[in-house]
């Protein structure tokens, strides 16, 4: 009885992997690699959105997730997020930033900041933690787009303005994010001519 089973789990297990690699229709699914690097190629700047749709609340946590996951220098880890879902934050942060007219559309925007006296290069590891979250949204079905504040003085103070941060912070970017409203399609940058094998 024991031996039956063993195979029955057996059999179990080994359909669960043909499921796993495999679509109905016979083709094989594609690896964890091919999913990044088409989700890298597939990313895209999204401005329009679904007035009104609100993001989940564990889509939320997963951007931030994925901004703190970025590498930085030293790990020093300097920057910090703050989360804008309310309506006449957005608007208000909408009027303030010339660049950032879409989040009159988006339901929610993440503005990118750092501790500037815990790193000198703050403003690299933002633009790579700003990088995971765009690539975390076109992961999930969201919209985004990267609307710099920094180095602009106006736009910095604009987002000082409205979130009231501490004078050792400042701002690299706010991130509009949405449910696309339309369909998008990402441009294609790659040029053969921009690379240089051992030397120029």
């Amino acid at each position: 009885m024991k031996i039956k089973n063993i195979y029955s789990s057996i059999i179990l297990l080994a359909t669960a992997s043909i499921l796993t690699f495999c679509c109905n229709d016979g083709k094989t699914l594609k690896s964890s690699a091919e999913i990044i690097l088409e989700n890298i190629a597939n990313r895209k700047s999204v401005r329009n959105y679904i007035e009104g749709k609100q993001i989940e609340s564990e889509k939320i946590e997963k951007l931030l997730r994925a901004g703190m996951a970025a590498p930085t220098g030293k790990n020093n880890q300097p920057w910090e997020f703050i989360v804008i879902s309310e309506r006449a934050a957005l608007d208000s942060l909408a009027a303030g930033l010339p660049n950032a007219k879409m989040l009159q559309q988006a339901t929610l925007a993440i503005i990118v900041c750092a501790d500037t006296a815990k790193s000198e290069y703050w403003y690299v590891d933002c633009a790579a933690a700003t990088e995971n979250i765009l690539l975390a949204a076109e992961a999930m079905g969201l919209g985004a787009v990267w609307t710099a504040s920094y180095p602009y003085e106006n736009r910095m103070k604009a987002v000082k303005k409205l979130t009231q941060h501490p004078d050792n912070i400042q701002s690299l970017c706010v991130i509009p994010v949405g449910y696309p409203s339309m369909k998008e399609l990402p441009k294609d940058k790659w040029k053969p001519e921009k690379i240089h094998e051992n030397k120029w």
